[in-house]
């Protein structure tokens, strides 16, 4: 049958892919608009299948949270090129994706590319269109979720770090703490709330590192621990987010920044992504 036009530019409206991409896709579905859909949506397997290897560190980090601050999500969607990931389109994929995990509320990464980006097209799906429209890789890499009393939810201008951070109040003060902390997490990327926090087998790594170091600075054998046990404090204090010198004034610990707003508030959970 003729394909005419306005059939290949209503199926450009509904995909985003190319011209001649649609006219052949409507071409091979003999004009049916739904088969030529998933025929675009099968080249973009084929085409993600084929860039498998390559590696997508581009990309950009979306933090949202509701409009009472109960829940904040944050997303990271990774593409091959700087020059995608600053194109208002692939910007504002993502957000819709981000917008979409925060009205529905996934309990995972699995969950939410499971979830309708449009009727009847999961976010996967759509995915796929994109990796056809676009010609590079496209992967949803990280998502995370945070229900507090008051989430604050921050994106470093471009959109390569982001953050969230719950904390157990609601009031006005409260959120002001969430903020600062926000940023706080996304400039200082602490890997756990507090020392308990650190993953045993990295607390042992530091331990070795610190002793090796001793050693090779020619210190006695029977010090080396101790030695070690103090760089790995000052590890923590580097790593740890309550034991970090707050960013606003670096003569105080988070925690005592916390503590002299209010002794009862406290951090509930946070959460960091950046492509860097």
């Amino acid at each position: 049958m003729k394909i005419t036009a306005s059939d290949i530019n209503a199926l450009r409206k509904i995909t985003g892919a190319g011209m001649m991409d649609c006219k052949k896709a409507l071409e091979e579905a003999a004009g049916d608009h739904d088969k030529a859909i998933e025929y675009l949506r099968k080249k973009g397997q084929k085409m993600a299948a084929k860039r498998s290897d390559r590696d997508a560190a581009e990309g950009v980090v979306i933090a949202k949270s509701t409009s009472d601050n109960s829940t904040g999500v944050i997303i990271c969607l990774n593409c091959e090129t700087d020059f995608v990931a600053k194109n208002d389109d692939f910007v504002s994929f993502a957000d819709k994706i981000a917008q979409i995990a925060l009205d529905h509320q996934p309990e995972n990464l699995e969950a939410l590319k499971g979830l309708d980006f449009e009727a009847g097209v999961s976010i996967a799906d759509k995915i796929l269109e994109n990796i056809a429209k676009i010609g590079e890789k496209l992967e949803l890499k990280g998502y995370e979720l945070i229900k507090a009393d008051s989430v604050y939810a921050y994106i470093h201008p471009g959109n390569q770090v982001g953050s969230l951070v719950g904390v157990n109040k609601s009031d006005d003060k409260a959120k002001e703490v969430a903020k600062d902390l926000a940023l706080q997490v996304a400039a200082m990327a602490p890997i756990a709330l507090d020392k308990d926090g650190v993953p045993t087998d990295v607390v042992e790594k530091e331990i070795e590192i610190g002793k090796e170091q001793a050693r090779a600075e020619g210190k006695p054998e029977q010090i080396l621990e101790k030695i070690a046990m103090g760089k790995l404090n000052k590890f923590y204090s580097e790593v740890t987010l309550l034991n970090q010198a707050f960013i606003n004034d670096g003569k105080k610990s988070v925690r005592q920044y916390l503590s002299e707003i209010d002794s009862d508030l406290s951090i509930e959970a946070f959460k960091r992504f950046s492509l860097s």
